[in-house]
């Protein structure tokens, strides 16, 4: 029996999530025995209350049993990690560090790079979604290469969007947080009025209501607001590319950004900012990347691909050809069952 633990709500539409649950199918469909824990909200301080709670959900589990727990509650739980690391076979997955998401003030990243750092030197193994992630595990967590496992995301393989239409479609499908830079694009935005594009912002609200809102403002200051549509969560985002003619995403960090390999298995031309996992995952050939937090450059490369269809028509080429070389689901499930099958046999 494997056990898989995450915080919250398993069917939470975040790229981690999706992850977790695409991963914990494919493993069963291989023939692995898996029971899913569902942890408490794991904050970056968590309290007494909830400590004592993951506590005892783990002392429940057998000696010696294989137990995979998100990146989202593992790095902030390194005491429990530290008293479970014998007694408990712990494997990681780590989407991204905690302490790299926007927004947090020093004395919090300080106190989650320390927390993640001793959470991740009680796994035995720690699954990763991209090279870069490694490499900053390598770099700054003192996390031995031999214990990284990378397990990029698979990407389903789906009809491609016909890119056809008039007015150009922009899609972004990210939460509304502040990594994500959706306030980078609508300043992006605000100049290029007199050209013909409608955008869709596809994401929930939920983890930062106040940051939202703040959109929201922005875009109804901006004018922008019969332009920008903020459709929140829906029901089926393969329908969203397949109605899009441009995705774009300047995000200030990814771990890997499922959202943009699945734009390029729907053919979409990429715009996106060089940070994070992001060039790993879009070629040249298939979009165009600037700098994190740098509007102009932003605001120029959207002029461009809504202003010259041979450019649009040659990236949507390039973004087909980027989809026959993304990994499935089955792939990404091999190479994580092949280390918990040698985890279990240590």
């Amino acid at each position: 029996m494997i056990y898989f633990a995450y915080p919250g709500d398993l069917d939470t539409p975040t790229g981690g999530y999706h992850y977790d649950r695409r991963l914990i199918g494919e493993l069963r469909r291989m023939g692995l025995s898996m029971e899913t824990l569902a942890l408490p909200h794991c904050s970056c301080m968590p309290d007494q209350q909830t400590l004592a709670s993951v506590q005892q959900i783990l002392a429940a589990i057998p000696d010696q049993a294989v137990v995979v727990i998100d990146g989202l509650a593992f790095g902030v739980l390194d005491k429990l990690a530290m008293a479970e690391t014998q007694r408990l076979r712990l494997v990681a997955l780590c989407h991204h560090p905690l302490a790299l998401e926007t927004g947090l003030d020093a004395q919090s990243r300080q106190a989650l790079l320390v927390s993640e750092r001793r959470a991740l030197s009680c796994a035995r193994a720690t699954v990763v979604t991209s090279e870069h992630t490694r490499q900053i595990l390598m770099d700054q967590y003192d996390v031995p290469i031999d214990k990284i496992t990378v397990a990029l995301p698979g990407t389903d393989r789906v009809t491609f969007a016909p890119c056809e239409g008039d007015p150009i479609r922009l899609l972004t499908v990210a939460s509304l947080i502040p990594r994500k830079a959706h306030d980078i694009l609508i300043d992006a935005l605000e100049p290029l009025t007199s050209l013909p594009w409608q955008a869709r912002f596809v994401g929930g609200k939920d983890f930062d209501p106040d940051w939202a809102a703040s959109l929201q403002e922005q875009v109804n200051s901006s004018g922008l607001s019969q332009r920008i549509e903020f459709a929140g969560k829906v029901a089926d985002t393969g329908l969203e590319y397949q109605q899009a003619d441009v995705f774009v995403l300047p995000s200030r960090f990814e771990g890997y950004g499922m959202v943009f390999a699945e734009a390029l298995a729907a053919g979409l031309p990429v715009i996106a900012a060089r940070s994070g996992a992001v060039p790993d995952v879009v070629p040249e050939t298939a979009g165009i990347l600037v700098s994190p937090n740098d509007t102009k450059q932003l605001t120029e490369a959207l002029m461009q691909i809504i202003s010259s269809e041979p450019l649009r028509r040659r990236l949507q080429d390039g973004a087909r050809k980027a989809a026959a070389t993304l990994p499935d689901w089955a792939d990404t499930a091999a190479i994580v069952a092949s280390k918990l099958d040698e985890i279990n046999h240590l």
